[in-house]
């Protein structure tokens, strides 16, 4: 399973080998590192948990979290996510994983939150078709129209009226990796996903094997001058 958090651009579109257009959604990915792994035997659960990006401030349980987290100190990371997994092997904190886990061609998931609308009626909201424009119906056009009937008292549980729009998590399935360019750091992913510019976005392959660049130990850390310290690349 390959998973990785990136950040919505904007849409743009990119041209197949046989010069079909193809709409996409530019997704900017900075590398990813493991903070924490959780288990059965402690969590109840198996997953990982994800950081990104850079933050000025952090409170100091979160510099304590992400210090402990990891072998090499993360620094500051604006965002933290989990993934659930079937199995953890092999996974460790301070690993860090980046676009190039990802292929074109990858059948992809992306979870964001969908833009706010605000108070909207039922029309917008919920497709409600309306009320007549005339013969007699003044003011009538975007009406609910009846909500239950009388005898109840009260307004069941449910019942589609007008209220807030979005600001939800939707996840889209099924969408197409069409482009990495790895030297970017960003995807092109075939069609809409959610939620405005700068959203953050969860990408997940439910079917793959993860690549991980291990972290550098203290021991590696100190190698000798003139020789690179060593990494090695986990495949789940």
């Amino acid at each position: 399973m390959k998973f990785i958090i990136g950040r919505k651009l904007e849409m743009s579109q990119r041209y197949r080998p046989t010069g079909e257009v193809v709409p996409v959604t530019l997704v900017k990915v900075e590398p990813c590192v493991i903070t924490q792994v959780r288990t059965n035997d402690k969590d109840g659960y198996t997953a990982v948990q994800v950081g990104t990006g850079s933050k000025k401030h952090l409170a100091k349980p979160q510099i304590g979290h992400l210090k402990a987290a990891a072998e090499a100190e993360p620094g500051n990371l604006a965002t933290l996510r989990e993934f659930r997994l079937d199995s953890v092997d092999g996974i460790s904190a301070g690993a860090v994983c980046d676009v190039e886990a990802f292929v074109s061609g990858d059948v992809i998931d992306v979870t964001g939150i969908s833009k706010g609308k605000g108070f909207q009626g039922v029309v917008k909201r919920h497709h409600f078709r309306g009320g007549p424009a005339s013969h007699g119906h003044k003011d009538n056009l975007r009406m609910p129209g009846s909500i239950g009937s009388g005898g109840n008292q009260h307004v069941f549980k449910g019942v589609k009226m007008a209220g807030r729009m979005g600001g939800d998590q939707v996840t889209v399935k099924h969408l197409e990796i069409v482009e990495v360019m790895a030297d970017q750091g960003l995807v092109a992913i075939k069609g809409a996903v959610p939620g405005a510019r700068g959203a953050t976005l969860l990408i997940v392959a439910p079917k793959g094997d993860m690549k991980f660049i291990a972290a550098k130990t203290p021991a590696s850390a100190e190698a000798p001058a003139g020789e690179p310290a060593a990494e090695t690349v986990v495949t789940e």
